[in-house]
């Protein structure tokens, strides 16, 4: 028996289907994917570009796609490079490094109509801010996103232990962060 996500990306693959199964795969993943991006980019506005961008790129790749790992596995690894991306050419273009643009992005919360958090969820985003890359993805991706290591592993093509180690040593910063703070 054929699973839903196997038809859909057989729709996708194919000409006769392809935009009714997009439409459906957008209605599907857009607010996973939404998630995913804003954990990153934090702005709202930046969010929506780069979600778009995402999904324009997953629509004229999506015949690369070799079925090694799940569509959606595929499809957040797109999605968080699309966003690493993003951030990258920001911090290029305002020419400033990577860590004053998270700081910059971290301020911007503040006044930032789309946040909901108060000042302890603001707090925490100080705090995941000052981690490495890589740690801000797994603490994002485990703590926020709820994914399981095997998940995380198909996204970031990390060992489940390296995982492990990379979120302990995340949470374990952000608590030191939060106690002098």
């Amino acid at each position: 028996m054929e699973t839903s996500e196997k038809k859909l990306l057989r729709n996708l693959q194919g000409q006769e289907h392809r935009n009714s199964a997009f439409r459906e795969l957008v209605a599907l993943y857009k607010e996973r994917l939404y998630w995913q991006i804003r954990n990153i980019v934090k702005n709202h506005d930046d969010t929506d570009d780069v979600l778009q961008n995402t999904f324009i790129k997953i629509f004229r790749n999506i015949d690369q796609f070799k079925g090694e790992s799940q569509l959606f596995s595929w499809m957040y690894r797109i999605a968080t490079n699309e966003a690493l991306n993003f951030l990258n050419q920001k911090s290029k273009k305002l020419q400033i490094t990577s860590e004053e643009l998270q700081d910059q992005i971290v301020s911007n919360l503040e006044s930032d109509v789309y946040f909901e958090g108060d000042e302890i969820q603001l707090k925490l985003q100080k705090a995941i801010a000052i981690l490495p890359e890589k740690q801000q993805q797994v603490f994002n991706m485990k703590y926020f996103q709820e994914l399981k290591y095997t998940e995380i592993s198909d996204i970031l093509g990390t060992s489940e232990g390296a995982l492990k180690a990379s979120y302990h040593i995340a949470v374990k910063k952000i608590e030191e962060f939060l106690k002098t703070h």
